[in-house]
């Protein structure tokens, strides 16, 4: 179980030539029972698939046709909790120059990457990084990654943000003052949805000053087992809102309806997810939906995530008072976001009351 000293990259295991993985990332018995090929499971047209919402007409002049387009959303989000947003606004080339952007850094040799690692039992998470083990098991996952936040501009960190490529530092930027945009258009929608103002949910996360994106670069190596692995375990984002690019290598699983479904590569697309911020203030109405990475052992996977998270301790987290009723009580009790990083991370009880 790797939690001191040197962490190995998950990168240098992969291009070691090793045959079979190491104890650490193989997976119980129990969840490998459900890991199949990610190829074949793409394929698959039968059953639920994950639904495709176009945001064209979310802000559109005819009230009938912004009202349709927000009304789908809204229902994709009370019953899935995810998906495909399209016509969101943002442009392709830029996207692209983001996802060339993060490539180019993890092209580059582990000993240049390494210049930018984090400590992570200091509690310095930002910057390049491999998961330690915090279950039970012991259980690795088969990522590399870099981390940082990348909104507000006055509340980053930029002498942690690569140098190389020198386009990273500009097209990130501009990608997450974007995306910023795209998510209060979201919050808008999911608050109306609710029966509130449209700007409700957007002051419970923090509003323009305090509510923080935290941009997470997954990278995936060819694993030689992929049965046995996973990139990321299966959990719900702990975010207001999670917003995904990837490099369309599928990989993405959702939980729904008791199975595993395996998300399309949908061109460009941006995924987006409701996290547990959400799903706790709407009292459930919205789901924050269980999924996992699987790995493949034929190509290199890289996801671009960008987690919408309120401020850890300036807010309570609660189901709001105007959609709880007798009938429908609070099925959650008060917590910061920092309790709930707590509870959810490192199991600690959210007790009545704290």
């Amino acid at each position: 179980m790797a939690t001191s000293g040197v962490v190995p990259r998950v990168e240098t295991l992969s291009s070691s030539g090793i045959q079979s993985i190491p104890k650490e990332y193989v997976r119980p018995q129990e969840e490998r029972s459900s890991i199949g090929d990610v190829f074949e499971e793409e394929k698959k047209i039968e059953g639920p698939q994950v639904p495709i919402i176009d945001l064209k007409d979310i802000d559109s002049m005819d009230e009938a046709v912004r009202d349709k387009c927000r009304e789908e959303l809204k229902k994709v989000a009370m019953d899935w909790g995810v998906m495909h947003l399209v016509n969101h606004g943002i442009p392709n080339d830029l996207i692209e120059r983001v996802k060339k952007a993060g490539q180019a850094f993890f092209d580059q040799p582990i000993e240049e990457k390494e210049k930018y690692a984090n400590d992570q039992g200091s509690g310095n998470i930002q910057g390049y990084g491999s998961k330690l083990a915090n279950n039970a098991g012991g259980h690795l996952e088969w990522l590399d990654y870099f981390f940082h936040l990348v909104y507000p501009e006055d509340k980053r960190n930029s002498s942690i943000w690569p140098k190389t490529p020198s386009d990273y530092i500009e097209a990130t930027s501009e990608y997450a003052r974007l995306l910023r945009g795209l998510a209060t258009k979201v919050l808008s929608v999911l608050s109306l949805g609710l029966g509130l103002e449209e700007g409700r949910l957007e002051k419970e996360v923090g509003g323009m000053e305090e509510l923080l994106l935290q941009m997470k670069i997954n990278y995936y190596p060819k694993c030689p087992q992929p049965e046995l692995a996973l990139g990321v375990e299966a959990h719900t984002d702990i975010s207001a809102l999670t917003f995904i690019l990837h490099n369309m290598v599928p990989g993405l699983q959702l939980f729904y309806q008791g199975n595993w479904v395996t998300a399309k590569c949908v061109p460009n697309s941006i995924i987006m997810h409701i996290g547990d911020t959400i799903e706790i203030l709407s009292n459930k109405k919205y789901k924050s939906i269980l999924h996992r990475g699987l790995v493949n052992k034929e190509k290199v996977r890289i996801s671009w995530t960008v987690f919408c998270e309120p401020p850890k301790d300036k807010i309570i987290l609660k189901p709001l008072p105007e959609i709880v009723s007798e009938t429908e009580p609070p099925l959650f009790w008060p917590r910061t976001f920092g309790q709930h990083i707590q509870h959810k991370l490192f199991k600690k009880t959210i007790v009545e009351g704290n």
